[in-house]
């Protein structure tokens, strides 16, 4: 665990990286405005994810397509204000990236409204839009696994990488990402023996949901791990809130057993 002192001092791309070579574990949740974001500060997550995952928990969507980059600026620039420590990752919704010139514009929007790097679903023509937005200061995140945005084309939300070959094209991907620049990489529902894999090839921090234990670090929806998310959980999530201490409480259990690889377990693995 950190000292009081060094939670104080804000989490940047290098800390992530040090991280990873300390064999520290990255606490990451989602937020989506101001309130939220600076109860996870003060719990000591490491990183904050803006998702287009409030297509789903904040405007009940069926998927992430119908959110904007307008919504994602909003909900930014409301979750910055909450912040003080935590690194603030945004996502750039779906197809927000389609061009180098789009992904730039868009990027320079999330950036603006306070994110300190944007993530990228997918692989294949993701890795030039990478190396394009790196090569003019924007700091990426990548997204390999389910990546949400293509869920038509998974034809439902399915776990992949499961066959040889699969598994070996998303390696590929992986390894092509962070050659284009990529600082780190979210590993969605993919097994967890190809995500430790995949982790100890990277040079660069991965963060796992549904992805096992051998991540560099664990992302929950927060709705999800306060077990407010409407139907069945998902297997890859926990609720925190049995834990007691109410919402703080919940996000402070969570911190601690991703900190301390008590999650996920084998339960919460594919």
């Amino acid at each position: 665990m950190y000292s009081g002192e060094q939670q104080q001092k804000p989490v940047t791309v290098a800390t992530l990286a040090d991280m990873k070579s300390r064999g520290e574990k990255i606490a990451c949740l989602t937020a989506y405005d101001a309130s939220f974001a600076t109860l996870l500060d003060e719990c000591g997550v490491d990183v904050v994810l803006v998702g287009d995952s409030l297509g789903n928990v904040i405007q009940g969507r069926a998927t992430t397509h119908p959110v904007t980059m307008n919504h994602m600026v909003y909900h930014t620039r409301a979750v910055r204000g909450g912040l003080e420590r935590a690194f603030l990752i945004g996502d750039m919704p779906w197809m927000s990236f389609r061009s180098e010139s789009a992904a730039a514009r868009n990027a320079g929007r999330l950036m603006a409204a306070g994110a300190s790097m944007v993530k990228l679903e997918g692989g294949g023509y993701v890795a030039d839009v990478t190396a394009h937005l790196v090569e003019r200061g924007v700091p990426v995140c990548g997204h390999l696994g389910l990546t949400p945005q293509w869920v038509h084309k998974f034809g439902g939300f399915r776990v992949q990488g499961k066959t040889e070959s699969a598994a070996e094209a998303m390696r590929r991907e992986a390894l092509r990402l962070q050659e284009a620049g990529a600082e780190l990489l979210v590993l969605e529902c993919v097994p967890a023996g190809l995500a430790e894999r995949v982790s100890g090839e990277l040079a660069i921090p991965t963060i796992g949901i549904g992805a096992g234990p051998g991540c560099d670090g664990q992302v929950l929806v927060v709705y999800d791990m306060l077990g407010l998310t409407p139907g069945k959980r998902p297997k890859f999530s926990k609720d925190f809130t049995g834990t007691g201490g109410g919402v703080r409480g919940a996000v402070t259990a969570y911190v601690e057993a991703v900190r301390q690889g008590a999650f996920p377990g084998a339960e919460h693995s594919f």
